[in-house]
């Protein structure tokens, strides 16, 4: 029996969709890296029940934390972008959360600076208040070790190709940096908006991109580039193509991180050589992104159809998908971005 709401939400489920194909499908993956940092916090006395842990989300991370604090005793402060919908606002209130949104702003961009920039001004004024860093702090990445021997124990044995969307790293870098400590051979994919910074395609701009949680407009400072092998670039419309089918084909109704992630699992399965696995993640469900995309499910293009432009170098890249050996390189240099500090 669960001792917490949290602790049953959370549980990940792997669901075969064809031979060698897997998703590995989660309702909030968000919960893991949230109830692992919290515990660390705790267990090393780094903050107490009763304490105020505070950070800023567009939406399942703040969710996420407002379960953990409440699974623990801890009171929870998040500055929320303006896509956290009346849904979340209302589950937040009753938790005892308490949320504060930020100005709509024409970009993704100003919309993660302003948020940073209220926690900086919160924490000065409040200097009790624990700021969680999901985005800068490796402790986020802890959680999922649980997920890790979950897959390495009912995945058959052998090598694995994992794909999932980068976000802050902690999901897809924590789970091939677990996996390859177990001794299991793993081929890490990530998926990316364009327009994030954190694999070099600031410079290319989808004007649709609303695919929350995978990218930055902002460094993220915990995202481990060297554990990827390679990396997908994917447009709006290309990945609302892949959750239509994926919830057409499987019945799995999910985020379009999971339609992105879905569309370069199969590309990668299609093109290797016998013998990996093929594991895809599934980050969230597909609410809220029901009125944004699902809605228009008749315009999504067969995904027979749609092919990555493979790349050499990030000058190449253009919409809507394109494709790259990372090779386990560093980050690609960029200018100093002081709003993530």
């Amino acid at each position: 029996m669960d001792e917490h709401i949290a602790e049953a939400v959370k549980e990940p489920h792997l669901i075969g969709l064809e031979g060698d194909l897997t998703c590995l499908r989660f309702e909030s993956m968000k919960i893991y890296s949230a109830l692992g940092a919290v515990r660390h916090l705790l267990e090393r006395g780094m903050v107490e029940p009763g304490d105020t842990l505070i950070d800023s989300s567009s939406g399942i991370y703040a969710h996420a934390l407002a379960l953990a604090c409440h699974r623990y005793g801890l009171k929870c402060h998040i500055v929320g972008s303006t896509t956290v919908d009346r849904t979340l606002r209302v589950q937040l209130e009753i938790l005892g959360a308490t949320l504060e949104q930020v100005r709509p702003s024409r970009n993704l961009r100003l919309d993660q600076e302003l948020r940073v920039r209220r926690v900086g001004e919160i924490l000065a004024a409040n200097p009790s208040y624990h700021w969680m860093r999901q985005y800068h702090d490796e402790i986020h990445y802890y959680g999922y070790r649980a997920v890790a021997t979950t897959l390495d124990k009912e995945l058959p044995a052998g090598p694995v190709t994992l794909t999932g969307g980068v976000g802050s790293g902690a999901s897809t870098g924590a789970l091939a940096t677990f996996l390859r400590e177990a001794g299991r051979p793993v081929r890490l994919v990530g998926v990316q908006p364009f327009g994030s910074v954190t694999f070099g395609s600031e410079h290319v701009s989808d004007p649709d991109m609303i695919i929350a949680g995978i990218g930055s407009a902002i460094e993220f400072r915990n995202v481990r580039h060297a554990l990827y092998d390679r990396v997908h670039w994917i447009d709006f419309d290309s990945a609302v193509s892949g959750a239509v089918d994926l919830l057409r084909t499987s019945g799995i109704f999910a985020g379009l991180s999971a339609g992105a992630a879905y569309l370069a699992s199969r590309w990668e399965r299609e093109r290797s050589e016998r013998g990996p696995h093929h594991v895809f993640i599934a980050a969230d469900t597909g609410h809220r992104y029901v009125e944004s995309a699902y809605a228009e499910h008749r315009r999504a293009r067969p995904v027979a159809d749609l092919a990555p432009r493979e790349i050499g170098s990030l000058d190449e890249l253009s919409l809507p998908w394109s494709a790259m050996h990372w090779s386990h390189a560093p980050a690609p240099s960029t200018e100093p971005d002081t709003a993530a500090a």
